[in-house]
């Protein structure tokens, strides 16, 4: 069954008690946990209070997760910044585990350097990907890996791309993030889904306005068309809304925010409606 969630991160200095509070105050069923959510990672990372509040709230029954990236790069030239992403990625499978997670959503990494990616670049690419690998073998949660926006330093960023890769991983799936791929443009979108639609286990959820990313729905006929072809795929994944809330330029209160995921989670829902 389609889950329709929200990013942690949207409520960035909200508890996590809270967090599920506004989610289930605007009607969603899902919670993408960001490690990085600052009420859990700068405290020590406390998994059983994470379990409580989840239990504490029985109407959000679908949890996924999304690894460290905000600092880190499994694919950087220092190898010592690699090492410790790719060890917080392997680290990320075994606390989706630990919280009950149905989906474990991971990035690429990047080339250090702003040109494209070479032989080396796509090396520690293996690298990492045979130690989430190995990790995953041995796990049960989901690992799907994120299409990127295009950028010249981006390992994948194109919907043929991310099927060479899901080609040679059979255990890997995917996480299509449809503001990364609609920067490129809506057609891209939609390939997206043709081509790797068959590995699609999470989707992250907003929109690009004047070329800037992780906009609110606001009923987009972009995103109703992406919402319509998963439809049609009978994709029963979730449907995780990624917003950034420094786009609208000034601060929002809790309440301006379940109201934005009210009417987002209203579009959503009427959009995979049979």
């Amino acid at each position: 069954m389609t889950a329709f969630g929200v990013s942690s991160m949207f409520f960035h200095e909200y508890t996590t008690d809270e967090i599920f509070s506004f989610a289930a105050q605007a009607g969603l069923d899902g919670v993408e946990y960001w490690l990085e959510t600052p009420h859990f990672w700068l405290r020590d990372l406390p998994a059983g209070e994470v379990l409580a509040v989840k239990k504490a709230h029985p109407g959000i029954h679908t949890l996924t997760v999304h690894t460290p990236v905000l600092d880190l790069n499994p694919c950087s030239i220092n190898p010592d910044v690699a090492e410790v992403s790719v060890d917080w990625a392997v680290r990320s499978l075994e606390m989706a585990g630990m919280l009950g997670a149905a989906v474990l959503t991971v990035h690429p990494g990047r080339r250090t350097a702003k040109r494209p990616p070479g032989d080396a670049d796509f090396a520690r690419f293996d690298l990492y990907i045979g130690r989430l690998r190995e990790a995953a073998i041995r796990d049960s949660v989901t690992v799907a890996i994120e299409n990127m926006e295009p950028a010249v330093n981006s390992l994948i960023c194109t919907p043929e791309r991310m099927r060479e890769v899901l080609d040679r991983e059979p255990w890997l799936k995917f996480t299509l993030d449809t503001s990364h791929a609609l920067a490129a443009s809506e057609e891209t979108a939609m390939e997206y889904i043709r081509l790797c639609g068959d590995r699609l286990a999470n989707v992250h959820i907003s929109r690009v306005e004047k070329g800037r990313l992780h906009f609110p729905l606001d009923e987009s006929p972009a995103i109703g068309n992406i919402l319509g072809a998963l439809r049609d795929r009978h994709y029963a994944g979730g449907l995780m809304l990624e917003i950034d809330d420094l786009n609208f330029g000034r601060p929002v209160s809790s309440s301006g925010k379940t109201a934005i995921l009210s009417r987002d989670n209203a579009f959503m829902r009427a959009c995979m409606a049979p």
